[in-house]
Order: C-alpha cells, then structure tokens, then sequence
C-alpha cells in the first residue's frame, strides 16, 4: 500500500513537470534594451514629447501597443501612438546592426534544448526578431519564435508566451525573461519565471516581482537545477500588473 502511494506521488510530480523553456529575446539573448530605450526616446522627441531617459528604459519590456499610453498618457496614444510607433521602428532600425549576443546566449538555447522543447515569445517586430535570433545563431535549437504580429496584445499580457506553448506543441513551461513585464506575463500564464539582470533590473525587484531564482546572466542559468525549476509554480502575487515608469 505504502509502495502504491508512493509511486502515485511520483507519478503526480511527473506530471507537473514542465517540458518547455520559453525565452524572451530582446535584453535576455541580445543585448538590446538600451538601443530600443534610445530609439523610443528619438521617437518621442520627434514628435516634441520630452521624457527622461530612465522612465522610457524602465518600460522596455511591455510592446509598444501600451508602452506610448503608459509613458506619455491616452490623449497621445490616440492622436499619434502609430507615429510614434513608426518613429520608433525607423530609429531602432539605425541601431541594430549594434546590438550583439549577450554573453552564454547560444550555449544556454543548446543545453536547454537537449532536456526540454524551447521556443522564443518576444513582444518585438518580426523583423527584428529574427535578425536577433539569426545573431545568436539559434535558429535550429528553438521550435518556434512569435513575435508582436502573433498575438493580440503584448507582455505583460501572456498572450505572446501562451501562442508559443501552444505552437511548440508544449504542455506547460519555465519562462526566462529579464524584466518585470515577463514576470508576471509568466505568471499570469500559469509559469514559473527566471529572471536575468541583463535588462536593467535590480535583484531585488525581479525576485519581488515573482521570480523564482534571478540570475546576473545566461552563463549562471548552465548550473541551475533544473529537475528543480521544472518543478516550480509562479508563487502568490507573481501575476500582478508591475509597477509601470
């Protein structure tokens, strides 16, 4: 009897299991937050809009379909949120030949993927997207990338990790993102989230955000256990709207 239980513990374990690893792109493969805060701060300026340089940082990570209300207020994502956006896209364009790997992108994708499904949920263009993933060299590791275009709304909505469940042919995942945002649109999704500080945040608000181990980069995420995290549920609160710039 005692041997019967504990083989249905087993088998309950077995089935919580994550079998999938969704990664963020921008800030958490490619070192790209600073370029795509500096395109979004020309953006703005364009348009005569003044904004300090740490607010626009702060919001990298949500989409742009709610990054212009949220820095600038409704009234100019009514008049002009498209313009800006379009601004943005030119200015970043000018800086993306800069944007490099983050250091241990590659060899994390690679070791990943010989012990669980991975995809890449990013909430940026499709263009950009891909010539990140084409940086890294990762195209062949991953089972599917979706970007902005394959979802209704971006992070922190889970919108864009959910599709990429669902297209990798997944049953349940462990998020590693690098921002708040990714956070709790694990959480809200119903995943564990591994937060990087590669994106600008500190240690301390990612893990009070929710995530369940913060890390200083990708090369210290090869010795993290992972029969653990696979194990993981996003803790109370983790789905929570982050604090917004």
């Amino acid at each position: 009897m005692a041997g019967d239980a504990r083989d249905e513990r087993m088998r309950s374990r077995e089935e919580t299991r994550h079998d999938t690893v969704l990664l963020d792109v921008d800030g958490t493969l490619v070192d790209s937050t600073y370029h795509h805060a500096l395109a979004w701060h020309r953006a703005f300026r364009r348009h005569d809009i003044s904004l300090p340089m740490w607010r626009v940082h702060r919001s990298i990570g949500m989409g742009g379909d709610r990054l212009v209300g949220v820095l600038a207020g409704d009234d100019v994502e009514q008049r002009i949120g498209d313009e800006l956006r379009s601004a943005w896209h030119e200015e970043y364009a000018k800086l993306a030949d800069e944007v490099e790997p983050l250091p241990g992108a590659a060899d994390l994708v690679r070791t990943l993927s010989r012990r669980f499904t991975v995809a890449l949920g990013s909430s940026g263009k499709p263009e950009f997207t891909r010539q990140a993933v084409d940086l890294v060299g990762v195209r062949d590791d991953v089972a599917v990338v979706t970007t902005s275009e394959d979802a209704p709304s971006s992070k922190p909505a889970p919108d864009i990790l959910e599709i990429a469940l669902q297209k990798s042919g997944g049953r349940s995942a462990i998020v590693i993102g690098d921002s708040t945002f990714d956070v709790s649109s694990a959480a809200r999704m119903g995943a564990p989230c591994v937060a990087i500080r590669t994106g600008g945040f500190g240690a301390d608000e990612l893990r009070d955000a929710g995530a369940v181990l913060v890390a200083r980069g990708l090369p210290d995420l090869l010795d993290a256990d992972w029969d653990e995290l696979a194990r993981m549920q996003p803790p109370p609160g983790a789905s929570d709207e982050p604090p917004l710039p």
